[in-house]
């Protein structure tokens, strides 16, 4: 469950190349390493492995990445046909476009042996915990869908759907707001394990999944978000969050980049 990955001094070819081959692109991001200053100038949609490497900041030889998948909000309440959601007649499509996905993305993580980490975002029968209870100022597109409580906890609105459900190693994480971090046992448990990167996926991508990955950046942790294991209701929402990740707080790649990393990072 401590799986770490090793950069060894044998594999600098990537990082040489992506320092020259990157030069033709045009968006400057600086990466640290050992007592360097990196510029390495690329395009924000160019999404190479080499270039990804760079971004990671290892230390050559020295430092070790231990990761950690972040599963967030993958429930019926939200994804499911005959929950919460839909029956609000919400965009529940755009999550369920992305299950196959995240069954792959979860599977190579099991293979792997990097810990995953489920959240549930649970609510009171009782509406104690409802949004509009504490705040006098809600967006009226919230206020609308939270009046009554949603992914009640202990029924099957609030559990994770069956096709990514978590296996027995697994970790589930309840939570009554939307970041993963906020009053919940996660940064302890992930401290226990040593890990060091989050990789994040599911849904909202604009709402939960960005909190959760800015807190987690905020408290330390080196952050990942994976492209197409994360949905929005909104497209431009999705869309804003991706660039602002790349922009300011770490990596955005595929599934299919991600599993190359770690291949390179044995």
């Amino acid at each position: 469950m401590d799986k770490k990955f090793y950069l060894s001094k044998y594999k600098l070819e990537p990082f040489l190349f992506a320092l020259g081959f990157c030069t033709v692109f045009q968006v400057i991001h600086y990466i640290p390493l050992p007592g360097i200053m990196l510029s390495c100038v690329c395009n924000k949609k160019f999404m190479d492995v080499a270039e990804l490497l760079i971004m990671l900041r290892v230390q050559v030889g020295k430092t070790a990445l231990s990761f950690g998948l972040v599963v967030v909000d993958m429930q019926n309440g939200f994804v499911s046909k005959g929950g919460s959601y839909d029956k609000l007649g919400m965009n529940i499509e755009a999550f369920r476009k992305i299950i196959p996905r995240m069954r792959t993305l979860i599977a190579f993580c099991r293979n792997e042996d990097i810990p995953i980490f489920y959240t549930e975002a649970v609510r009171e029968r009782s509406g104690i915990d409802l949004l509009t209870n504490i705040h006098m100022i809600l967006p009226r597109t919230r206020e609308e869908r939270l009046k009554v409580p949603i992914t009640v906890r202990g029924t099957w609105d609030s559990r994770i759907i069956d096709e990514i459900k978590p296996g027995r190693n697994d970790h589930v994480i309840i939570k009554r707001r939307d970041s993963a971090f906020q009053d919940t046992e996660l940064r302890v448990w992930l401290q226990s394990v040593r890990i060091n990167t989050l990789i994040f996926c599911g849904i909202d991508t604009s709402i939960c999944v960005e909190t959760s990955l800015r807190d987690g950046f905020n408290l330390g942790y080196d952050v990942i978000l994976i492209s197409d294991a994360t949905a929005s209701g909104v497209k431009k929402h999705y869309e804003t969050t991706l660039e602002r990740v790349r922009d300011y707080y770490g990596i955005v790649t595929s599934i299919n980049g991600f599993e190359k990393i770690i291949k390179l990072l044995k």
